[in-house]
């Protein structure tokens, strides 16, 4: 009749039966296979109540003196290199896991009508879920849309399901975005956001997001129209340096590069002038508070992506001296 004893990573966790060998050991194979990386065993001493290791020969344990059935049970030793590096991981994990955020915040939505109400931007968005705030920014002079205003939900999953979707309010595709400080928003942005070079004309935002999102959750996938042979993708974390490089994608070689802020190109080849404002001269990014116009922490298809190059095309960019596309209603 077989023989088996219980064998445990630690004190606290559930054992696991492993056999023995006809011959009363017990091979180092038959626990590696139940704990990879496992290097010993060990078990507690019950007269003097510290730890005792359990003899390996030749890549088999040998019984302790009393037997392998007198002791209760026996726990599992790794190498220290491995504990530190697996605690390591857990902590890293449980960091990743405490840092997301699941609290509500204003919102910002680009691109509104300018006829649009507040009563029609907050009846739009209570379809979605509990509405606690809408509010249209206007002139305070002329009292007239500035054409994007501000939201906040009372619930964090409707507030992230608003965000992954564009919204046709009043007949124009409108974005939602997190309106971040202007330091937040560069170095944020700058680490979430890939500028993906050779695109062909019928690889499609669908293609993208399907083939990218396997690197993380992705939050915009934006390619310019007309076509421009390039595209960006935003993700929710921080990815850019780990996916830089060729990719295939429906059997197209695709290049991916970090995308540069185009303020940061400016200063090394082009002169800073009123193309990186999107709203016209004057205008600046750093207005980050209800009355102006914030940057965002994630990009819309229609304000956001342009002032961004990849820095693998940046020493050939024809487009960065391009002026951004005005609103033409």
């Amino acid at each position: 009749m077989a023989c088996y004893v219980q064998v445990c990573e630690n004190e606290t966790s559930e054992p696991i039966e492993l056999p023995i060998q006809e011959d009363g050991t017990m091979l180092l194979t038959t626990l590696t296979s139940q704990f990879p990386g496992a290097s010993g065993l060990r078990y507690r001493n019950e007269e003097t109540g510290t730890m005792r290791a359990v003899s390996l020969v030749e890549n088999k344990f040998q019984a302790p003196d009393k037997g392998w059935s007198k002791i209760s049970v026996y726990y599992v030793v790794f190498p220290k290199g491995d504990n530190k590096r697996k605690s390591d991981d857990v902590s890293d994990e449980e960091s990743s896991v405490r840092k997301k955020p699941t609290k509500c915040t204003d919102l910002i939505v680009l691109g509104l009508p300018w006829k649009t109400t507040e009563t029609e931007l907050r009846e739009y968005f209570e379809q979605f879920g509990e509405l606690l705030m809408a509010q249209v920014k206007k002139d305070p002079e002329t009292g007239l849309s500035k054409g994007f205003g501000f939201i906040r939900f009372g619930d964090y999953d409707t507030q992230k399901q608003v965000i992954q979707k564009r919204h046709n309010i009043g007949g124009r595709w409108c974005d939602v975005r997190i309106p971040l400080s202007k330091g937040d928003a560069y170095s944020t942005e700058y680490d979430r956001k890939i500028f993906v070079g050779r695109l062909t004309e019928d690889i499609t935002t669908e293609d993208l997001r399907e083939y990218f999102s396997k690197f993380g959750d992705i939050t915009d996938v934006f390619i310019p129209r007309p076509f421009r042979a390039f595209a960006f993708v935003t993700y929710e974390s921080e990815v850019s340096q780990n996916i830089c490089g060729d990719h295939i994608v429906k059997g197209v070689s695709l290049h991916v590069s970090n995308a540069v802020p185009k303020s940061e190109m400016s200063s090394n080849r082009f002169s800073v002038n009123n193309h990186f404002s999107p709203y016209g001269p004057g205008n600046q990014m750093s207005k980050i508070s209800h009355g102006g116009m914030p940057p965002m922490s994630n990009p819309t298809s229609r304000y956001s992506h342009q002032p961004y190059y990849s820095s693998y095309a940046a020493r050939r960019a024809t487009y960065g001296s391009q002026p951004l596309p005005r609103r033409l209603d």
